[in-house]
């Protein structure tokens, strides 16, 4: 199942499959830094939808940036895609762009708003 599905299915990040490779490729989406927030895009909330068959070591994610007019936005997806296939297992990855819902602060996580000042 394609990652956007499971965002229009309203699933969560932690309810795809392929759990012992997700801890790896989340740990590698923690790796790769909003080029305009000091911040990882895991803990920015900018990834949407993470599908991981881990058998077939595909992995495709769903993510936005954190505005529209983004300078990045044309070539982050494949900086996401290189640094998510570096990580052992993972042989296919696709990363899908999507503007719908927009990022808002709500989706960060309690570790980036503090690490950030808004709490």
């Amino acid at each position: 199942m394609r990652a956007l599905d499971w965002l229009k299915r309203g699933q969560k990040i932690d309810q795809a499959s392929g759990a012992r490779l997700r801890s790896r490729v989340i740990e590698a989406l923690r790796s790769v830094f909003d080029p305009e927030i000091p911040v990882n895009i895991y803990d920015l909330g900018l990834v949407y939808a993470l599908d991981i068959d881990e058998d077939k070591g595909h992995v495709a994610i769903c993510m936005t940036l954190t505005a529209p007019g983004c300078p990045v936005a044309q070539t982050f997806p494949s900086v996401v895609e290189e640094a998510v296939r570096s990580v052992e297992g993972v042989g296919d990855v696709t990363v899908e762009l999507v503007w719908e819902p927009p990022w808002s602060r709500e989706r960060m996580s309690e570790a980036a708003r503090l690490q950030l000042g808004l709490i």
